[in-house]
């Protein structure tokens, strides 16, 4: 991880962690029924990495979940606090998902991409001009 930025991004108590070296590879706004849950706020913002840019540390339970088209995601969460830090996901076998508060940056950049609008709070305004989902985007592999 030399000569790359390098971002933490920890749970409340700071017992489990993900330290990001350089730029995610994605950020995005998701505003599906799980990620309004799983955050407890009105949609859930994301950060996808390559796995080996990523340093995981600490102990983590995880919860796996229904994801769309029968996928199933694995949400790895603090059990002492309970907070989500990072996810894996079959639509990104080569990356790992961080919780974008998880980092406390304010350099992190913002989202490129809302999905799930569909479900999203009409007060709840994306920032900028990234691409505009109702539903998930297809992927092509």
């Amino acid at each position: 991880m030399i000569g790359k930025k390098v971002r933490l991004a920890a749970c409340c108590c700071g017992s489990l962690t993900a330290e990001a070296s350089g730029e995610p590879v994605i950020v995005l706004m998701c505003s599906c029924e799980q990620c309004q849950r799983r955050t407890g706020s009105a949609f859930g913002v994301s950060t996808y990495w390559k796995k080996e840019n990523v340093r995981l540390s600490g102990e983590a339970k995880c919860f796996v979940r229904d994801g769309q088209e029968g996928r199933k995601i694995g949400l790895y969460f603090c059990p002492n606090c309970g907070s989500t830090v990072y996810w894996h996901s079959p639509r990104r076998p080569d990356g790992i998902g961080i919780a974008y508060g998880a980092f406390v940056d304010g350099e992190l950049p913002a989202p490129v991409m809302s999905m799930w609008e569909k479900r999203k709070h009409s007060w709840a305004i994306p920032p900028g001009d990234e691409h505009h989902f109702e539903n998930p985007p297809t992927v092509s592999r």
